[in-house]
Formats: C-alpha cells, structure tokens, sequence
C-alpha cells in the first residue's frame, strides 16, 4: 500500500497552511475525501439530478437506482442480512436520535434504566436525556478503570431488571478505547436487552461485521469515512424497524394517506421521510469503493502502526501526558502538556500547519472523570505518515519553547 499515492488522491494536500505542508490530524472530528467522492457530487447535480423515489421519468428513476445502489454496498460494506435493514440519515446524530426517540415512544417508562458508559459522545448521552426529561427515565453508567477502559464487568454491575437498552460507544474518540462490543452484546441479549452501538469513530477504522455482532442497532458518520457530510446511516434489525413508530412524517415514508387514517410504508421508507441526501448518498458509494480499494486490513495495519509509532514519540516527550492507556486502541492520541491550556496547543500548532482537535471533544462527562477541562486531540487516517507524526511532535516542542520563555 502505497501511501503517497493515496495521499495524492487527496486535494486538500495540495493546498498550504500557513505557508506550510497541511498535516492532518483531526480525522476523528471528520476526515478528509478522495477527489473520487468529490467529483461524483459534482457529476450527479451536473448530469444526473433528480429527486428520488417520486417520479417516473428517465433521470428520476436512475437516480433513485443509483441511490439504492449505495444501500446495497452499505448492507455488504457492514454485512447486513438485508438491505432494508439500511436506512440513511442526516448524520450518526439523527441515527441515534432515531432509536432514542422511537425506542423511547413505545418502549420506555417512568423509572426505566438505560445504560450508557463514562466514554459517550454528547450525541449519545443527549438524547436520552431528552427521555429522562419528559418521561421520568433514568440513565445509568458503566465507569471507566484507570486505563480508560470500559470491561464488560463494569457493564454487568450497573444491568438490574429495569435495563431496558444498552446504548454505548465501541471506539472512544477520547481514549481510543475499543470495548468489548461483542461480548458486552451478548451478555445483553442472555438478559433480553437490546443494544445500541455508536459506530462513529470505529466505522473508518475497524472491520464491521453486523452478523458477527448481532447488534440490534449501529449508527455510522459518512463523513468520517472520507464520505460527504450531512450523511449517516442507521442499521437497524429488520425486526426492530417493522416494530418502532415512524421518526418524521412527511412524504417518502407513507404508502397511503386518508383523512382518517395513514398507512406507513415499507421499511426502509418509512424512516426516510422528505427529500433525502441524494448527492451525498450517492457520493457515499464511491467511499465504500475507495475503502474497498485500499483494503480495510490495509488501512488496520497502516494506522496502528501509526499509532504505536505515535505513542512511542510523545511518551518520551516530556512533559506530554496521553490520556488512557486502554488494552485495545483505535487510531486516536489525546494528549496534555503540563502548564500549557489545549486550545494554546492548537493555535500554535495551526501556525506550524499542524491541524489538531482541541476541547472536550464533545465528551464532558469524560474529561470530568479524568479532572480536565480540556485535552489535545491528534486523530490518525488513511492520508497520514510518520512524517505526520514526527511534525507534531517538533510542533509540541516548539509550542513548549515558547511557553518557556
């Protein structure tokens, strides 16, 4: 695998920050797209629009072919059983919002548990906040260990009779912790709990295989899978989806409509309502082919050599403190530097046209566990090299030197 050509396939590598060669380290906040997914964009409002699923004329219907087809390579990319248990969305956000919302509608009650962990993304603690607020429900957390992690022990003690759902995180964009997803599902479903995973930061980095889960819902972020933004992707059991009340109503999503009454579609329609994201959709499909191209054991191999190579750079920089240390890690290095505020870090690694995340990465009940305020994110794809890393490092030294003055 060669990566300078697949950097090559990059635009945005052409351009200067701040007079200097971009190095991209924000993935995990959104990654950057081939020249591939932005020219199909281009194509298809060029040559090709139309509206989906509406009309029967020659542009409408292949659009709407096209269009399905990225359901298709969606459902084999994630080894669905069936294509409609697909359904696409605005972004992981709407995704989870779904099953909270639905979930919640027929299924929830006063003094029900859902289970979450320490490590959630806002978008996943949220929205169930929304149901502790107007339905009286209470949220639970499995706590991290020293490490960062979340064992399936920690999850196990916090499930009593009142579990009604187990909605958790299996790549922390924090820690980089990736938890025992598989296992902490099928303790769940020996219990009759069903379990929502927010496949956000694992989806551009880890092999998904929904069968070998046997997860009931997934939710995925196109656009940090070198995909368009505005764009997700619920995967949902069939069973589930024929089950849950509709999440919008409007048009797309019925089948027949009375003054009295209203039939809802089939599935997936009936999750889709509205105009959908067709370019992005359909642009979609050339990021599950560029995937496919590279090879995701490739692009496994690649990153966490990356990773340890990273590590191991600013362990020995002193100073630099990485946060968790987690048996099993995806391609993230969240770091402090004593003395130095993260958003500091960030502006002037900005000047040396490093690009970093820098925040509480939208997990604040984290970074209160850990008594930060704040960290530094460097995130790892496909696009980078150990030059990438070797940069930040001289970068963090530099930054180090100044705040030393």
């Amino acid at each position: 695998m060669n990566i300078d050509n697949i950097k090559k396939e990059f635009p945005i590598f052409d351009s200067k920050i701040q007079n200097n060669d971009l190095v991209y380290l924000d993935s995990a906040n959104s990654s950057q797209k081939p020249l591939v997914v932005i020219n199909r964009i281009y194509d298809f409002y060029t040559k090709e629009f139309s509206n989906v699923g509406r009309s029967v004329h020659y542009l409408s219907v292949a659009a709407t072919n096209l269009y399905e087809n990225t359901r298709s390579s969606v459902k084999t990319y994630i080894n669905a059983k069936d294509k409609n248990e697909i359904v696409f969305t605005k972004g992981a956000t709407e995704a989870i919002n779904l099953v909270a919302n639905t979930f919640g509608q027929k299924f929830l009650k006063k003094d029900d548990e859902v289970l979450l962990t320490e490590l959630e993304h806002h978008s996943n603690y949220v929205p169930w906040h929304y149901l502790r607020k107007s339905k009286g429900i209470k949220i639970k957390f499995a706590e991290i260990d020293e490490h960062g992690d979340i064992s399936l022990e920690s999850v196990e003690k916090q499930i009593t009779k009142k579990t009604k759902i187990i909605a958790l995180t299996h790549l922390s964009n924090v820690t980089g912790a990736i938890l025992p997803i598989k296992e902490i599902i099928e303790l769940a479903h020996s219990k009759g709990i069903p379990v929502l995973v927010d496949g956000c930061q694992s989806a551009p980095h880890m092999k998904m295989d929904m069968q070998d889960l046997d997860c009931d819902f997934y939710a995925i972020s196109c656009h940090k899978m070198y995909g368009p933004t505005g764009l997700g992707v619920l995967y949902a059991k069939k069973k589930w989806l024929e089950d849950l009340p509709p999440y919008q109503g409007g048009g797309g999503m019925i089948s027949d409509v009375k003054k009295n009454d209203i039939t809802y579609g089939e599935l997936p329609n009936k999750f889709e309502a509205g105009t959908m994201a067709t370019a992005q959709v359909i642009a979609f499909d050339e990021s599950i082919k560029f995937l496919n191209r590279v090879g995701v054991d490739n692009l496994i191999e690649h990153e966490n050599d990356l990773l340890q190579y990273g590590e191991e750079i600013l362990r020995k920089n002193n100073s630099v403190k990485l946060i968790g240390n987690p048996k099993k890690k995806g391609a993230v290095l969240s770091f402090t530097i004593d003395g130095i505020h993260p958003h500091d870090i960030a502006t002037i690694l900005d000047e040396d046209g490093v690009a970093i995340r820098a925040g509480h990465h939208c997990c604040q009940i984290l970074h209160d566990k850990l008594g930060l305020t704040a960290s530094a994110r460097a995130s790892l794809g496909i696009y980078n090299t150990k030059d990438d890393l070797d940069k930040l490092n001289e970068s963090i030294n530099n930054c180090k030197k100044i705040f030393s003055r």
